[in-house]
C-alpha cells in the first residue's frame, strides 16, 4: 500500500536541519494561500477558431524561430 504523501513529507524534513525545514514550512504555508487563477478551458471554448489560420502560421513560426533556442550565457 502506498504512503500517503503528507507522511513521505513529514519523513523527509525529519532529515532536514531546522533552517531548511522552516524553508518547507513557509513555502507549503505560501502554497495554502495561493489561489490559481485563470480561466477554465470550457469558458474559453467560444474563442476557438477566432484567430485566422494565417495568424496563427505566422505566430507558430515566430516562436519556433524565438523560443525554440537556448542562449548558455543568458543565466
Amino acid at each position: 500500500m502506498d504512503v500517503p504523501i503528507i507522511e513521505k513529507v513529514v519523513a523527509q524534513m525529519k532529515n532536514l536541519p531546522q533552517e531548511l525545514q522552516w524553508r518547507v514550512w513557509e513555502f507549503t504555508r505560501t502554497l495554502a494561500v495561493t489561489t490559481p487563477q485563470g480561466t477554465s478551458g470550457v469558458q474559453l471554448l467560444r474563442f476557438a477558431g477566432s484567430i485566422p489560420r494565417d495568424d496563427v502560421k505566422v505566430m507558430k513560426e515566430a516562436i519556433e524561430q524565438g523560443c525554440e533556442q537556448v542562449d548558455g550565457n543568458e543565466w
